[in-house]
């Protein structure tokens, strides 16, 4: 009786799980989903979008610099002025009002060419971004798949134990004919409904895990989908090169070893532009005004007004700035150092990470073939099972057993499966060509 009353409750949660039309999520759709919607790739784009902006001819150095100012004073104040003969004049609230004007143009001529290194060193900078912003799209493209696969996963594995339930619902439903008729035991059945039972727990279970997977896969894409969708669970694999060329590809390609590149050309012109400080530099000045002035009595001049164009050169050295420049130049030789060594270390790194990353490869392959054998030795042996059960040649007890071996040998080729396509698209990521693959 307790059997039962779990078995009802069983079908009663199962009953009110969503049933939503379900529409199917492409790899192509979930794709062009992430790079629209992503909040990673987002911010990438706009890192680059001000590397881009920092490249700008406004942001080196090279155009002048044009200034406009002009200005009023009033002056009122009591005035006693004497003269030479003797005589002296006092006026109270003398005004003094004054008026001027200009227009300022500054332009470096010449600075030790630390404008040309340091646009330079920009340009690099704007493709180290670009560089870092391809790193970002293929580690969401990888995160993508990841969350995509497993939910493809877990929709086989629920595929496959929504059969074994069906079945053994079939089964128990035989038992309690074969139960009503007396030719079968009271233990025959209340076996049977617990195998039910346990089926459905873990059906529920697997429905609960699928529908987590989809919320996560949710964050990646960007967008608040219900997730009642489904996936693509079928899975091709590439023909991936020998290991030899795919080591060759993986360090001419792989962003993170592009990156420290760029980094080191970077250094390489941030030695240049603070040698730079050691040449001098050469400015052109000029200017338009004009002034006006209005004065009191008590002024040789009542008023003037002047305006005209100045210009000059000027030439500064700093032959000797206390050793701060030497320093800059030194340090900027160990960074570039620094980059130089961490490259190495990058690629000895990426290598090792290849070669096991590889090793796992080949070995998921082989593993997967021997699952997909496993799952034809366990699929006949389940029949054959099922038609000597039906016969009563062996027990429910042996029939349940082929049964879960069935079901264990599917659940192991789907994960090999699965597993196997993830490691290839790391593969694809060293190497540089995660972004090149039509999904």
């Amino acid at each position: 009786m307790k059997f039962n009353k779990i078995k009802i409750i069983i079908v009663v949660v199962l009953s009110t799980l969503p049933a939503f039309s379900q529409d199917i999520l492409t790899k192509k759709d979930a794709l062009k989903i992430t790079l629209e919607n992503n909040f990673g790739i987002k911010i990438a784009n706009n890192n680059l979008e001000v590397a881009k902006n920092n490249t700008s001819i406004y942001n080196t150095g090279f155009l002048p610099t044009v200034a406009v100012s002009s200005g009023a004073n009033y002056r009122r104040d009591n005035q006693t002025i004497n003269r030479q003969d003797g005589t002296s004049t006092s006026i109270d609230g003398a005004v003094t009002k004054s008026y001027n004007a200009s227009l300022n143009l500054n332009y470096t001529i010449f600075d030790g060419l630390g404008r040309k290194y340091n646009y330079q060193q920009l340009k690099e900078t704007y493709n180290l971004t670009e560089l870092q912003a391809k790193e970002t799209i293929e580690n969401t493209y990888l995160q993508l798949f990841t969350a995509y696969f497993q939910i493809a996963r877990l929709s086989e594995n629920k595929k496959n134990l929504n059969e074994a339930l069906s079945i053994s619902k079939q089964r128990l439903q035989r038992a309690k004919y074969q139960y009503e008729y007396g030719q079968s035991t009271k233990l025959d059945l209340l076996n049977a409904e617990v195998d039910v039972n346990n089926d459905s727990i873990t059906s529920i279970n697997a429905h609960q895990l699928l529908s987590s997977a989809k919320r996560g896969l949710n964050i990646i894409l960007g967008i608040e989908k219900e997730v009642s969708y489904t996936v693509e669970t079928k899975v091709d694999f590439i023909e991936i090169m020998n290991f030899k060329d795919l080591n060759k590809k993986v360090l001419v390609n792989n962003s993170l070893l592009k990156q420290n590149k760029k980094n080191i050309a970077i250094s390489e012109f941030n030695i240049k532009v603070n040698k730079a400080n050691y040449l001098p530099s050469l400015g052109l000045n000029t200017s338009y005004g004009w002034n006006k002035s209005e004065n009191p009595a008590t002024s040789f001049l009542a008023g003037s007004t002047a305006n005209g164009l100045n210009a000059g050169l000027n030439l500064s050295w700093n032959v000797f700035d206390g050793g701060s420049t030497k320093t800059r130049v030194a340090n900027s030789k160990i960074a570039l150092e620094n980059q130089q060594i961490l490259l190495e270390q990058q690629k000895v790194t990426i290598e090792n990470n290849l070669k096991n990353t590889w090793q796992n490869y080949q070995n998921q392959l082989f593993i997967l073939k021997a699952q997909e054998k496993n799952v034809l030795t366990t699929q006949n042996n389940f029949e054959r099972s099922k038609e000597r059960y039906k016969l009563g040649q062996i027990t429910s007890v042996e029939f349940r057993q082929a049964q879960i071996n069935l079901i264990n040998s599917k659940t192991a080729s789907n994960n090999a499966k699965f597993d196997a396509k993830l490691i290839e698209l790391q593969l694809l990521q060293l190497s540089g060509d995660i972004l090149n693959i039509s999904f």
